[in-house]
């Protein structure tokens, strides 16, 4: 499995997560499980309806979350930011 980052999600990680050592934090460790098991039931990763129909979304805290899209063996993490911010 090969993991990439689409142009928007390092916008929205740079812009979103990384000027917050909390948030950074928790996404690191967040990322590290995903790594090892997208499916933990800590990420609570499920796939998206309607609009987003095909991709899918794992938790970083309660409201943070990451889009992703799978193809094959690629990975592709589409967006971060809260509930509002990627669901609209």
């Amino acid at each position: 499995m090969k993991i990439i980052f689409h142009k928007r999600f390092v916008k929205n990680f740079d812009k979103r997560i990384k000027p917050y050592p909390a948030l950074l934090n928790k996404f690191n460790e967040r990322y590290q499980l995903f790594i090892k098991n997208k499916h933990n039931p800590i990420l609570k990763t499920h796939s998206l309806t309607g609009l987003l129909k095909g991709k899918q979304s794992f938790s970083i805290t309660g409201d943070i979350r990451v889009i992703f899209q799978e193809k094959e063996r690629i990975i592709e993490f589409l967006d971060i930011g809260t509930h509002n911010q990627v669901y609209k």
